[in-house]
């Protein structure tokens, strides 16, 4: 192996699909990684510098196998993306089981990533860890307090690492997206595809998985001295979470 290894988990779709496909565009041979193969192989078409392995963050022996394959391999990008909205519910009616689910994927799967990866950047001289928080990370709304604690949390987790991580040739960056536009995104979080289509009613032009990707392309491929703590990117059309111009 003589190119970099990018490593990106939830890579099956959304923001990880397309940040897999442009950092094997841009010279890095890419672990697309995640629970759902048929997707993945879909993905992996893009480039043949994308290579698939099913992965699940919340497994810990699934993150110890992947660990093990990497071994003596020139990994030097990590972008933990897996993660996800699971309710829309008020505090006082929610099911902390959602909570529990919500926290373990976007948090403790990010955990998990970090400590089996770290060792390999380290061995091979440097490395930049990648963590997709968002905008939920830095301020909170109503309904949202499962996937705003997980948010606050992985932006905490960003801000502890890059302490930790001093001196070490490892950079830490927090991608922080407002309103993006997916697939699945929206619909996981509400089961329905009219609730769903609401969040993005009347905005001509939300973010896009591209778009997020085209900043974490950026902050991985900047000079290594150059680190980006942290990027908040919103639509125009967002100028905060509970202001958002739309057109009806």
């Amino acid at each position: 192996m003589t190119k970099e290894i990018a490593v990106v988990t939830g890579a099956s779709s959304g923001i990880g699909a397309a940040t897999a496909k442009l950092l094997a565009k841009n010279g890095y041979h890419v672990i697309a990684a995640a629970r759902r193969l048929d997707l993945l192989n879909e993905v992996a078409k893009a480039s043949p510098d994308i290579e698939v392995v099913e992965l699940d963050v919340t497994d810990e022996k699934s993150v110890a196998a992947l660990a093990k394959k990497l071994e003596g391999q020139p990994v030097s990008v990590l972008v933990n993306n897996a993660g996800g909205a699971f309710d829309g519910d008020q505090v006082t009616s929610a099911d902390p089981e959602m909570w529990l689910k919500t926290y373990d994927v976007n948090v403790v799967g990010s955990v998990r990533m970090v400590k089996a990866l770290v060792p390999h950047m380290k061995a091979f001289g440097r490395g930049h860890i990648v963590l997709i928080s968002s905008t939920a990370g830095h301020i909170v709304y109503e309904n949202g307090g499962s996937y705003t604690s997980a948010k606050h949390g992985e932006t905490a987790l960003a801000k502890t690492l890059r302490l930790e991580l001093s001196g070490e040739p490892i950079r830490v960056t927090e991608v922080a997206p407002g309103m993006v536009k997916t697939d699945e995104f929206a619909i996981k979080r509400y089961k329905d595809e009219a609730r769903a289509a609401k969040v993005y009613e009347g905005v001509a032009n939300p973010l896009t998985a591209d778009d997020i990707a085209e900043a974490v392309r950026w902050s991985v491929m900047l000079p290594h001295h150059f680190n980006v703590d942290s990027l908040i990117l919103r639509p125009l059309a967002q100028a905060a979470q509970h202001k958002v111009h739309r057109v009806l």
